[in-house]
């Protein structure tokens, strides 16, 4: 069952794989916050009416406010997939290098768009030979982090040559710090954010390309009049103005981490990474352990390009973590 290498979330896919499996099944393939911000009633009108520009501006607004990023150079979509698979339509560099490993998509997309792509674990060392980078800070699956003032470096070398820093920011959320959102409009740098991952909701389905004016023009024409539905906007625009639950559930999120790495150090696993939404593990026969796990109705996410990975997300109950920690133990 080769299924669950596209992605993770693919829990119909696991039923089908594993139909002896113990239910209710814990799916812990995906970097998504188990513990998602709460959604309000929304007003009929999100619903009933096409999305309106107030709308759309309240939402950008809060979001360049958490960000730190001045609001028009913000540009918002169905999530930051799609802002991926349009950024060759807008820029259409030649060479692009691609950290590696980190989302598939940015690869794969690139070379799609027929550009000559240059798969690396630091592309940032050949950003003279080449017309964009692509990094995700922090990274998935391994959670490598680039430091902002480096990156800016990078950035203003490729614009003095007319390329690009495509910075995936899907985990910046995480720690602030890391974002360079507060050098939004820069020459050379584009960001993607996304709120799914951080806020628990990846349903909602929306993110923002963060970039200099005419990019973010010329993106705006890719996406067309309304590309945001309105109840995403409304969630949206109140979520990322909770700026208490955002502190609070950072350090949820940490200590839960540190409990899952406590579960995976009793099973003698090793961490070989990640983020405080998931841990990234470093086993002898990673596809061994994703079968067992499976059997036991528990869902990690492995790797094609890996037979000893795997990514455990974190665990939203004590007895979802109680059945991990069973599960990985003779």
């Amino acid at each position: 069952m080769t299924a669950d290498l596209i992605h993770g979330g693919a829990l119909d896919h696991m039923r089908a794989a594993f139909p002896d499996s113990p239910e209710p099944w814990i799916d812990l393939s995906t970097g998504i916050n188990p513990w998602p911000w709460h959604i309000d009633t929304l007003p009929n009108t999100s619903f009933h009416h096409l999305p309106t520009r107030t709308a759309y501006n309240a939402c950008r607004k809060a979001m360049a406010n958490s960000f730190g990023a001045p609001q028009d150079s913000l540009v918002l979509a169905p999530g930051s997939e799609l802002l991926i698979r349009l950024l060759p339509w807008v820029i259409g560099p030649d060479r692009v290098a691609v950290l590696e490993p980190t989302y598939s998509d940015h690869a794969q997309v690139w070379q799609a768009a027929g550009c000559e792509v240059i798969r690396s674990e630091n592309p940032l060392t050949i950003a003279d030979e080449v017309d964009a980078v692509v990094v995700c800070n922090p990274n998935n699956p391994d959670g490598q982090r680039f430091q902002p003032a480096e990156l800016l470096s990078i950035a203003e070398m490729l614009a003095r040559r007319g390329g690009w820093l495509i910075v995936d920011e899907a985990y910046a959320d995480l720690d602030p710090s890391l974002s360079l959102a507060p050098y939004a409009g820069h020459d050379g740098l584009i960001l993607l954010r996304s709120f799914g991952k951080f806020f628990g909701l990846a349903g909602v389905r929306l993110g923002a390309l963060i970039a200099p004016p005419a990019i973010c023009s010329a993106m705006q024409d890719q996406l067309g009049t309304w590309p945001v539905s309105g109840p995403a906007l409304q969630i949206g625009a109140r979520a990322y103005d909770d700026q208490v639950w955002q502190s609070e559930i950072r350090q949820q999120l940490r200590n839960a981490c540190q409990r899952l790495d406590a579960i995976l150090a009793r099973a003698g696993l090793t961490v070989a990474g990640g983020t405080d939404l998931f841990r990234l593990v470093d086993t002898e026969n990673a596809n061994v352990l994703w079968d067992k796990l499976g059997r036991a109705g528990i869902y990690v996410r492995r790797f094609d390009q890996s037979d000893r990975l795997i990514r455990i997300g974190l665990p939203a109950t004590d007895s979802a973590a109680a059945r991990l920690a069973a599960a990985l133990n003779p």
